[in-house]
């Protein structure tokens, strides 16, 4: 298990943007015994929220914000041919973000993770439309469309291509998994927009998607429901680490 030291000294020269001395962390983690999926799940995905939770406390710059992120990605790079290839499946997942979504480095790691827990899968990341997004799952056929959220300003954004996925029905069986900090940050928010899974985590997303959990309808939206799910919307409640 990664030691809560090693998570401050790997977070320590990730903020200045020194990617040999992260390297250096990383390497010393894995000759340790500990594999390249535990180190995704339990040192580079902490670090990713706390440093989202740092930057929206105003903890730290947007620059060091920046240059931590793209030192993580590198690290994500490297690691990701280190990770174990479990049997296949037979079941694909379709992983995208929310169109305006900066940071797409969480919903890559959990792409990561799916190939390596033997899923077929597919990243389409941020930048694409509804439309784009509704297509490529129409030729693919996936089992689970996964949305990757971090700010609560997508939620809206999110919320139309889930209403649009729902209204069309051309995919009654495909469940919509949602993950990010905009929904660890405002509880219940992914049941408002009728997403039929949740996960907080990259762990959590795979033990989900395994566990072939019946679908879930949202109950029929009211008035006060939408005024709780606005609200849930500006939570800032600090995200687990």
């Amino acid at each position: 298990m990664i030691k809560q030291n090693t998570l401050a000294r790997y977070l320590e020269p990730l903020l200045r943007g020194d990617r040999r001395s992260c390297r250096a962390v990383v390497e010393e983690t894995l000759q340790s015994g500990i594999p390249a999926n535990s180190v995704y799940i339990h040192l580079v995905w902490p670090v990713m929220v706390e440093i989202e939770k740092l930057l929206r406390e105003d903890r730290i710059t947007p620059v060091q914000e920046h240059l931590a992120t793209r030192v993580n990605r590198t690290i994500v790079d490297q690691l990701q041919n280190k990770l174990p290839r479990r049997p296949g499946k037979s079941k694909k997942v379709v992983v995208c973000c929310a169109p305006d979504e900066l940071q797409e480095l969480g919903a890559q790691m959990l792409t990561d993770l799916f190939e390596s827990d033997g899923w077929d899968v597919r990243f389409l990341g941020g930048g694409l439309t509804n439309d784009d997004i509704l297509a490529f799952i129409n030729e693919y056929g996936p089992s689970i469309l996964l949305i990757h959220g971090t700010s609560p300003r997508q939620a809206p954004d999110v919320r139309r291509l889930i209403d649009t996925i729902k209204s069309v029905n051309a995919w009654p069986d495909m469940r919509i998994m949602v993950s990010g900090g905009l929904f660890n940050r405002a509880e219940g928010l992914w049941q408002e927009m009728e997403a039929d899974l949740y996960a907080a985590d990259p762990l959590e997303a795979m033990q989900v998607a395994s566990g072939d959990a019946p679908i879930t309808h949202g109950e029929q939206r009211t008035i006060n429901r939408r005024k709780k799910r606005l609200q849930a919307t500006r939570q800032t409640l600090p995200a687990p680490v």
